[in-house]
């Protein structure tokens, strides 16, 4: 049974253990990952896109048994890209799925556009119109 602790932001260390193949399945993040343990055993992993890799609220750092997790995918890579205080022992929380002991760490902050009032801007944002010029656009 593979035991995880997690070093939660106050500094406090919360460790559950889960046997593989028997936690139900609720579709956060990938069957067995640390955001998929956390929410079935009641620590309070941040999630704002649902476990889906769209953000990086889930953010750990791993601080013990970075051998026991799943490989990183390169769409987990291109998301930590933005994470704030990236390590190279960085994982999304969604993504990293545990096969033995770990240990992980809460950052102190982590990116959460929605919770902090702003919206994800994609693509070149719209510009007011000026009077006189309705419809012009450069």
């Amino acid at each position: 049974m593979p035991k995880v602790t997690f070093i939660l932001r106050d500094g406090t260390e919360k460790t559950v253990e889960f046997e593989q193949g028997k936690l139900p399945f609720q579709e956060h993040g990938l069957p067995e990952s640390f955001l998929d343990v956390a929410m079935n055993l009641g620590i309070p992993l941040e999630h704002a896109c649902g476990g889906s890799c769209a953000c990086t609220t889930c953010h750990l750092i791993i601080r013990q048994g970075e051998n026991n997790l799943s490989p990183m995918e390169d769409n987990e890579a291109d998301r930590l890209d933005t994470a704030w205080d990236l390590r190279t022992s960085s994982r999304l929380g969604c993504q990293a799925v545990i096969k033995g002991d770990v240990t992980a760490e809460f950052p102190l902050y982590t990116r959460n556009y929605v919770q902090e009032g702003g919206g994800i801007q994609l693509g070149k944002p719209e510009r007011p119109e000026e009077p006189g010029e309705a419809g012009v656009r450069p």
